[in-house]
């Protein structure tokens, strides 16, 4: 199917409502769209910060993190809850380059902890708890992360996890692919667990949000 979860009309309704981000922040916006880079998106961004926010985290891990445009919404969260640290992993160092200077733009430099790495293994290899992991790294590897991230984040902790719609791949029968049969196992291991609150917000490409009891 591979369709936009919602009419592009909406989303920029949406995006319409966030209040302005700084120059750094909109020129990674800008860069996202001219290179068709897959960013988090700013209605996607505000509901992290805003649950970041609502929760009081001080340590927040992502797996899978860009070039940092998630980071700097969930650091903005960090920083007005008094400080802490955020976790920034990807396999790419030329991505983790980019992300250190648009962070350190936003002044951010301190509370970042970069990792060049697989993510998961990361995470497993960092010592917890967190307040909230956030999860976006390649669909296949989305239903395996679980009992890593379950040991990692404490209890009251949330699980934020992006593209859980996947382009409407997720509703093609037809489609056995081990992304999309991963997203949909990711799906069904939260949403029927007596551990986890769960809400997917069709929010882009699908946000889901995991409170874990």
């Amino acid at each position: 199917m591979d369709t936009p979860s919602i009419p592009e009309y909406l989303m920029e309704y949406l995006d319409s409502l966030v209040p302005g981000r700084p120059p750094e922040m909109q020129a990674m916006e800008a860069y996202a769209q001219k290179i068709d880079f897959p960013i988090i998106g700013p209605t996607s961004g505000y509901l992290c910060y805003q649950v970041a926010r609502m929760i009081g985290a001080r340590r927040i891990f992502e797996l899978g993190s860009g070039y940092g445009y998630s980071t700097a919404w969930f650091a903005r969260a960090v920083s007005e809850n008094g400080g802490g640290e955020v976790f920034h992993v990807v396999w790419d160092e030329e991505l983790s380059k980019q992300a250190r200077q648009h962070l350190a733009v936003l002044g951010y430099t301190d509370m970042i902890r970069y990792h060049v790495a697989e993510a998961v293994q990361t995470l497993q290899e960092t010592a917890g708890p967190f307040d909230l992991i956030f999860n976006d790294i390649n669909k296949e590897g989305y239903a395996a992360s679980l009992p890593v991230i379950a040991e990692k984040l404490r209890r009251g902790g949330v699980l934020i996890v992006d593209n859980m719609l996947w382009h409407g791949q997720i509703f093609e029968a037809g489609d056995k692919s081990p992304a999309t049969e991963s997203v949909r196992k990711l799906t069904e291991l939260l949403t029927r667990s007596p551990d986890w609150i769960v809400s997917l917000a069709p929010v882009r490409d699908g946000v889901m949000v995991a409170y874990k009891k």
